[in-house]
This record gives C-alpha cells, sequence and structure tokens, in this order.
C-alpha cells in the first residue's frame, strides 16, 4: 500500500479506503491467477472520513469509524477513485461490516 495524504475530503456519511490487495498471484496448486479472475478486496485501510450524516432531528450523527481503522465492507459496496497509481474506494458508513 502506498498510502500518502489525500487531498480531497468525502461529504456526510462517506468514508475513503485504500484497499488492502492480499490475493496471492498464483494458487496453491501452482496455477497463475490473472488480475481478471481474482476476487475484489474485501478489506482496507481508512484514510479519510466524512463528518457524519445529519438526523431528522438536525443533529449531525458522529461517524463510527476513524482514519487508521482497518475495516471489513460489503462486496460490492462504494464507487472506485483513482488518484495516479493510488486506487480508493469510497463507501458509505453502511457499507462497512466491522473494524478488525
Amino acid at each position: 500500500m502506498a498510502s500518502k495524504e489525500i487531498k480531497f475530503k468525502p461529504l456526510s456519511n462517506r468514508v475513503v479506503i485504500e484497499p488492502i490487495d492480499d490475493n496471492e498471484q498464483m494458487s496453491a496448486g501452482g496455477i497463475y491467477i490473472p488480475d481478471t479472475a481474482k476476487e475484489k478486496p474485501q478489506e482496507g485501510k481508512i484514510v479519510a472520513v466524512g463528518p457524519g450524516k445529519v438526523g431528522d432531528d438536525g443533529k449531525r450523527i458522529p461517524m463510527e469509524v476513524s482514519v487508521g481503522d482497518v475495516v471489513v465492507y460489503s462486496k460490492y459496496a462504494g464507487t472506485e477513485y483513482k488518484v495516479g497509481t493510488v486506487e480508493y474506494l469510497i463507501v458509505r458508513d453502511e457499507d462497512i461490516l466491522f473494524v478488525k
């Protein structure tokens, strides 16, 4: 992971995640697995957190996660956003399943 300070800030209850890709390039039997056949990672490190969602009462609901947390998120969650060579995933806090 090539983490560095990002120059954008997520809004509302969104979180920016840098996926951790720990998939092996080769199967246990020695067969090469191309990138197109690999599963997308579901784990990543949070690099930015929005201020939280505004509730019906007008008060901001604080986020339950913070920068640096390693999380597991829903399989098809979020929007991919690439900055240079680093690919980020922007998800809503509801798509985060748990913090490791």
